[in-house]
């Protein structure tokens, strides 16, 4: 039965990705949020991924994700579907921050899913505490599809949880991933150590720091006595040319939405980690992610600006690696 399951939806991704009508399309025509780009260089291909959620026949939310391919970084084409969540999935919501890595010969999608599912009542003035995680995908090529190894979350199911990326330090896989302020209003960034086949975590998560120990970071003001929020975001780990280990994430500065960096003073993904003072990106716009493109070169990408109504883009800018840290060139 398992095996049927797993046809049946390789064959409705096959039909989804065909069945769409794919563009040739410049950057500024794609509309989205928290991009990730992963370059193959197999097929000398760009693959950008976007969250791209549909509705079903009794009008629930069925979270799926799309990519666009490019071989030079400016013309684009697509969408083409590469994953759609399975009906009996833990839930099947809206799916966030779609990032995709390749580890050990596979491709894995790691989703952060939402729901409308309470777990606790409301507070007036405070957004709703609902089930959010982050799950992890696989799939034999980065075209999907990407199906679940396992139909539970990733993250612990206790809390609310997004934006788990991958990072492997001494052959041992790891998750780090955003502790949403929604319930600590104090956001964190977290670890958890995976399995060796990335199906699932291995023993208790450790928080790595709180939002609130950058000096940039901006707190957000809330009426009816309750606490400010500082908001943890898009993590992604990056090792420079002289060995330091730097983690890009986002959070508010007083230019609007932001990326900062954060160092680990041992090297290790368990730090200590403390903040560095200067923004690598400052202009509203994060969520970023690094690579390194065919021509060589170290490539920054967020979205901006980070406004309502559909307006943000991927923005992508070069990168030097200092050594000690990251600038825009």
């Amino acid at each position: 039965m398992n095996k049927l399951r797993l046809i049946i939806a390789t064959l409705l991704c096959a039909v989804a990705s065909v069945g769409m009508s794919a563009k040739d399309l410049e950057l500024a025509d794609i509309q989205i949020r928290d991009p990730f780009i992963v370059p193959d260089a197999a097929t000398g291909t760009y693959y950008m991924y976007k969250s791209a959620s549909q509705k079903a026949a009794d009008g629930t939310t069925v979270g799926g994700v799309v990519c666009y391919k490019s071989r030079d970084l400016k013309k684009w084409n697509g969408p083409y579907t590469v994953c759609t969540l399975p009906t009996d999935n833990w839930i099947t919501g809206g799916i966030w921050a779609p990032e995709v890595h390749r580890y050990k010969g596979k491709y894995y999608l790691f989703a952060t899913i939402n729901t409308d599912i309470k777990w606790k009542g409301d507070i007036e003035g405070w957004p709703s505490y609902t089930y959010r995680g982050t799950q992890i995908l696989r799939a034999d090529t980065p075209d999907g599809p990407f199906l679940a190894m396992e139909k539970m979350p990733t993250t612990p199911i206790d809390e609310m949880a997004l934006d788990g990326t991958l990072y492997v330090e001494d052959g041992v896989p790891y998750m780090v991933y955003c502790h949403e302020w929604v319930e600590v209003a104090d956001g964190e960034m977290k670890v958890i150590q995976l399995s060796d086949d990335l199906s699932h975590s291995v023993g208790r998560a450790t928080r790595l720091f709180n939002a609130s120990s950058a000096v940039w970071a901006k707190p957000a003001k809330h009426s009816n006595g309750m606490p400010d929020s500082y908001v943890t975001d898009g993590c992604f780990l990056y090792t420079t040319k002289t060995g330091k280990l730097l983690m890009i994430w986002s959070n508010f500065g007083k230019e609007g939405y932001a990326v900062g960096i954060a160092e680990s003073t041992t090297g290790k993904i368990l730090g200590p980690w403390k903040q560095q003072e200067k923004l690598l990106f400052k202009d509203n716009g994060g969520h970023g992610m690094i690579f390194r493109g065919f021509d060589g070169k170290l490539y920054l990408v967020v979205h901006a600006p980070n406004n309502p109504g559909g307006q943000e883009r991927a923005v992508i800018r070069e990168l030097v690696d200092t050594g000690d840290t990251l600038v825009l060139k």
